[in-house]
């Protein structure tokens, strides 16, 4: 769930003079987020969703995510002469020899969700993608070895998890703004890993449900795709059928996002996800203000959205009305990849934040060093090439 498109949105809303100071959300209720869990939902709709299985987390595993620092379990072909213990990301073959035996491994405290971490990879074919509730660590890919979410190891997951500010969201922010309460001692926390594939994100599109209409359809990323343009009114038509047969009744809100795969031959609908109806959802292409108050069907007792016609005088068929589809234009802004990294506000664990400014966290070292084996490397390099 991002908030920086969102959260723009709304000091821009406040700031208009001609605009109310607040968008016209319905009240958002503790159980509608609760709803969009993906734990939640995804016994009712596991048919249509990627491969994936879910790991419950008790409380310890919880208490490790939110800890500061990294420390990583041992693994098989951990080597304590190859970690740099100053580094602030280390596995617990570091800590061999010291006093507090537990410590040397944090998964000590949780080793049955560990092993059904390692259990769930080889059952997925030894690649996995992970994800929170509700979240997942894309913001936190810069520091995998593979740049991506891929994992192979538990290890690989824990390193993405402790580093991203989505996951920190989840577990200490998920039922803010809520108005029936606050606190998540009721959330039953899971980890979902999924199978991993590589998916093409130019048939990845977010979808907008008001009052139990499809209202609004845009891409998820960002980038111009020409032959999206071709195609628009099959994926219109695609994405309407699989909501008004799948989801329109059988959602717990009548308001909603949800987020679909569209691979080749594009005559399939692959259910991602599901998001709130709320401010602190990306919004993407559209405004919160537009969604909140773009046209909608008049005919709400249509069995079919998508097939909500007239006949005029002529004995013509005339639609009347189908939900907005947004695909980025070659001159939009967004097109423009190089513009803005995404998740640009988000390159940087928590602790790195809290460090610049003046806290104690062990990533201020890592980063120390890295800058300082970057300045290096680039001295070694400029002397190398003055000696040829």
């Amino acid at each position: 769930m991002s908030t920086e498109h969102a959260d723009s949105e709304a000091s821009v809303v406040a700031a208009s003079p001609d605009q109310p100071k607040q968008l016209p959300f319905p009240p958002v209720t503790k159980q509608h987020i609760l709803n969009c869990s993906y734990h939640s939902w995804h016994p009712k709709y596991r048919a249509i969703t990627p491969k994936a299985r879910l790991v419950p987390l008790p409380g310890a595993f919880l208490d490790y995510l939110r800890a500061d620092g990294i420390v990583l379990p041992p693994e098989d072909n951990d080597n304590p002469d190859w970690s740099d213990a100053d580094s602030g990301i280390f596995s617990g073959a570091d800590n061999e020899g010291d006093d507090e035996g537990p410590d040397q491994d944090p998964s000590t405290h949780w080793r049955d969700t560990h092993e059904a971490i390692e259990a769930v990879i080889e059952e997925l074919g030894g690649k996995v993608a992970p994800k929170l509730n509700w979240s997942a660590p894309k913001d936190a890919t810069w520091i995998a070895a593979t740049n991506s979410m891929e994992c192979r190891t538990p290890n690989d997951i824990y390193l993405l998890l402790k580093s991203s500010d989505f996951i920190t969201h989840d577990l200490q922010h998920a039922l803010d703004d809520t108005t029936d309460g606050e606190g998540d001692a009721e959330i039953q926390y899971h980890l979902v890993l999924r199978k991993w594939i590589v998916l093409n994100p130019s048939v990845e599109f977010r979808c907008f449900v008001r009052n139990r209409k499809l209202i609004a359809i845009c891409q998820r990323d960002l980038n111009h795709f020409d032959f999206l343009f071709k195609m628009e009114d099959k994926l219109r038509q695609t994405v309407q059928e699989f909501f008004d047969v799948r989801l329109r009744d059988t959602f717990p809100d009548p308001n909603f996002t949800f987020d679909v795969y569209i691979p080749p031959p594009h005559d399939r609908v692959w259910l991602v996800d599901f998001n709130p109806w709320a401010l602190r959802t990306d919004p993407l292409l559209f405004s919160w203000m537009e969604l909140l108050t773009l046209e909608e069907p008049l005919l709400p007792e249509a069995e079919d959205a998508s097939q909500e016609f007239e006949v005029d005088e002529d004995d013509k068929v005339v639609e009347l009305w189908q939900p907005e589809f947004r695909l980025v234009r070659r001159d939009d802004p967004e097109a423009y990849g190089f513009s803005t990294p995404q998740y640009s506000a988000h390159k940087l664990p928590r602790d790195v934040v809290d460090a610049s400014r003046g806290g104690e966290g062990m990533m201020r070292e890592f980063a120390d060093q890295w800058k300082e084996a970057q300045r290096l490397a680039e001295q070694q390099a400029k002397e190398e090439s003055e000696d040829d």
